[in-house]
């Protein structure tokens, strides 16, 4: 770690509390799931205008399908974002310091705006603190990272201290979909930091830190076989679910539980009626990865797969599309000073293997990275969403200490 002063850090983002359930409580009690772009700009506002009153410039920033890229200073470490929103987005907040010491590298803390709560969830399930939990849509999956972010870099400012490297935010609208129309930024921020901090949820009543996270693909099987009376004239048709019963059966026995592979077809559909031979069958798969050698290799194999029946043509697309993000040397690198952070808090960092993906994935590709950095309680995409108030707050400061963490290469 660096020469700062963890219990001064400490102190003063536990300083912070009131106002930090304050503002997690304004994000959560705002609406935004994913599939509504405009639900999103309210909760982007309410951040910017956060983010703003520290000294930060704040734009919306459109994804792939956006506007012509928006001028930039030679110093913004995000070339080629752009401004606007695009048909049909969400669109994205990026944020980085009006002032900024030249020839310093930067470091991007991420997060995303948009959860899995439809329209009407608060009527229900309503923002509340009990017994020192807050509950409510979004508390714990991501508004609570995403305040984290705001009072990391409001205690840095208040105590006087300046990172060895700027720090930049981006927070897209469609993480929780696959990020499609912001994963191509994502990755271009990444391109061009060398640390990325993901405010996602911890793991676990520990608070665990997610170094390692599966890669996700998906695949579509389409079977056409031949229709027939399955009474009259059955030795006439070609049955596609006979076919998919085979493919479903070898795409089941990728899985190999050691080495963190599994496969799962999740939907199945096929035939018109029970007295016709099934001209017709496709089915949905998810695979998940540890490492992109084992996302290459099953993604060979499933493409490759040849039909068994005579007079049936298969066809399966897809791929993996969201790679793994591995325990690194980099990563490693990274993680350890996320240990000598916790350990001059006087805190046990403990870490952990997802199945689950996030934007961490990616930028795991082109950067040092570590996830896991958000709130630590449970419940997320459930009705008992919540975080737990006093653990979130250190983590917070936890947070602060990174970011001020010596930049290694």
């Amino acid at each position: 770690m660096t020469d700062v002063d963890a219990d001064v850090v400490v102190r003063h983002v536990r300083g912070l509390r009131d106002p930090m359930v304050e503002l997690v409580t304004r994000l959560a009690s705002v609406e935004s799931p994913s599939d509504d772009p405009a639900s999103q700009a309210p909760v982007q506002a309410i951040l910017g205008e956060a983010l703003e009153s520290l000294g930060f410039e704040v734009r919306r920033v459109g994804g792939r399908r956006g506007s012509p890229v928006a001028p930039r200073a030679a110093s913004d470490p995000a070339p080629g974002v752009r401004a606007t929103d695009p048909p049909g987005s969400g669109g994205h907040l990026y944020a980085r310091p009006g002032r900024r010491t030249g020839g310093l590298p930067a470091q991007l803390l991420l997060g995303h705006s948009d959860t899995v709560w439809p329209h009407g969830t608060l009527a229900t399930m309503p923002v509340a603190l009990e017994d020192g939990r807050l509950h409510g849509p979004g508390t714990f999956d991501m508004k609570g990272g995403l305040t984290q972010i705001v009072f990391a870099l409001r205690a840095l400012k208040e105590l006087g201290l300046e990172p060895p490297a700027t720090p930049v935010v981006f927070v897209n609208s469609d993480e929780e979909v696959g990020s499609p129309d912001s994963r191509g930024l994502v990755r271009l921020l990444a391109g061009h930091v060398c640390r990325v901090f993901v405010a996602e949820p911890a793991y676990g009543p520990e608070g665990k830190l997610k170094t390692e996270r599966k890669g996700m693909g998906r695949f579509d099987v389409h079977i056409h076989g031949r229709a027939s009376h399955a009474g009259l004239a059955p030795e006439a048709g070609v049955s596609a679910i006979h076919e998919l019963a085979h493919v479903i059966h070898a795409l089941h026995g990728f899985t190999d539980a050691e080495s963190g592979v599994t496969v799962n077809v999740g939907t199945v559909e096929g035939g018109t009626r029970s007295n016709v031979v099934a001209a017709h069958a496709h089915a949905t798969v998810d695979v998940r990865v540890v490492t992109v050698a084992d996302g290459r290799r099953m993604e060979n194999a499933i493409l490759g797969l040849a039909p068994r029946t005579p007079g049936v043509t298969l066809q399966v697309t897809g791929g993996v599309h969201i790679p793994p993000l591995e325990r690194t040397p980099r990563n490693r690198r990274l993680w350890r000073q996320a240990q000598a952070a916790a350990e001059a808090m006087g805190l046990e960092l403990e870490e952990v293997r997802s199945g689950g993906g996030s934007d961490g994935n990616t930028t795991s590709q082109l950067t040092a990275t570590l996830d896991g950095l958000g709130p630590v309680g449970d419940g997320a995409h459930a009705v008992h969403e919540h975080l737990v108030v006093d653990a979130w707050v250190d983590r917070c400061a936890l947070l602060a200490l990174l970011l001020m963490a010596p930049v290694e290469r």
